[in-house]
């Protein structure tokens, strides 16, 4: 490997305090079919995720790097991530549902409907510090067999938010296409989602949009970036993570040699930096003892690059 890494590269001067000139992008398993949904565990030093298709749950123990089947079957999950206590919180494309793993390895639903019709089929999850699930529900589970079944969507594609105290469902927006990746800014006053509306409808936008956190609402939704970038290519963005200082990283594809991999936005909307993969990136999180190993689910692979920040939260 050489270095610098050719792949990893400043778009913008902002950028280089987080670009290391001594570390490789790592690959670090291949052989599944669509990896998604990566989530540290801080106490057990794992990276879970999720291999779609096959409806199994991986696991990389940092210890050794040994990677193993962590759950079969699996829901057909898609995205992962862990509460403020430590418990999995897991979207499953084959159920339709949201659920939690707890403590003695049962599971708990906390989401499966809304207004007495079924989910379509939940994508990616976050929580907020006062222990609420914030959750997007695009459906693409329910239109192939692939990743999970067949069926008709009921609902129009949203965001939804679980109270941690009731349990209450609600919805929070449906001004997007196809919701699918989120997160919080690093103090928790904005929320950002990915709409991947264009891959059934070309005129959606290609782009990650901004709301304020209002409570137990969002306000004043716009656009934070687009993803149709100029001389680059008009690809999508798909999980998306902060780190402490604000920026958004974005797993990005569907494109090819020079767009697929990571994009790197300032808290502006700015690009400033690009990891480049060679496979479409379907999700990124943050991880490792320092929390400065960005780990990268990648079409068939899962990969890891150090970057000098740290995620923010427990993102």
């Amino acid at each position: 490997m050489r270095y610098p890494d050719p792949d990893i590269k400043s778009l913008d001067k902002r950028f280089d305090k987080y670009k290391l000139g001594n570390t490789p992008i790592r690959r670090l398993h291949t052989g599944m079919l669509w990896a998604e949904g990566p989530a540290w565990n801080g106490v057990g030093r794992y990276l879970v995720w999720s291999d779609i298709p096959n409806n199994v749950q991986m696991r990389w123990i940092e210890d050794d790097g040994h990677v193993s089947v962590m759950r079969h079957p699996a829901g057909n999950s898609n995205g992962n991530t862990f509460d403020w206590q430590g418990r999995q919180i897991s979207c499953e494309h084959g159920t339709r549902r949201l659920v939690r793993y707890e403590y003695n390895g049962k599971k708990t639903v906390l989401a499966e409907k809304f207004d007495g019709k079924p989910l379509n089929a939940p994508n990616d999850a976050v929580v907020d510090p006062d222990g609420n699930i914030w959750f997007t529900d695009p459906g693409y589970g329910a239109l192939m067999n692939y990743e999970g079944n067949v069926g008709k969507l009921e609902l129009k594609e949203a965001v939804y938010r679980v109270d941690a105290k009731s349990g209450a469902i609600s919805k929070v927006t449906d001004e997007i296409h196809k919701p699918n990746g989120l997160c919080f800014s690093p103090d928790y006053r904005k929320l950002y989602v990915a709409d991947t509306g264009a891959t059934h409808n070309p005129s959606a936008p290609r782009n990650i949009k901004v709301w304020d956190v209002a409570g137990a609402t969002l306000r004043a939704g716009k656009q934070f970036c687009s993803m149709e970038l100029p001389g680059v290519g008009a690809g999508l963005a798909d999980g998306i993570r902060s780190d402490v200082d604000g920026n958004v990283w974005a797993s990005a594809g569907w494109v090819g040699e020079g767009y697929d991999g990571v994009h790197v936005f300032a808290p502006t909307g700015d690009r400033i930096g690009q990891i480049l993969l060679p496979e479409i990136c379907s999700n990124v999180c943050f991880g490792g003892q320092k929390r400065n190993k960005l780990f990268m689910t990648g079409s068939q692979s899962l990969y890891m690059v150090y970057v000098e920040t740290q995620g923010a939260g427990n993102a």
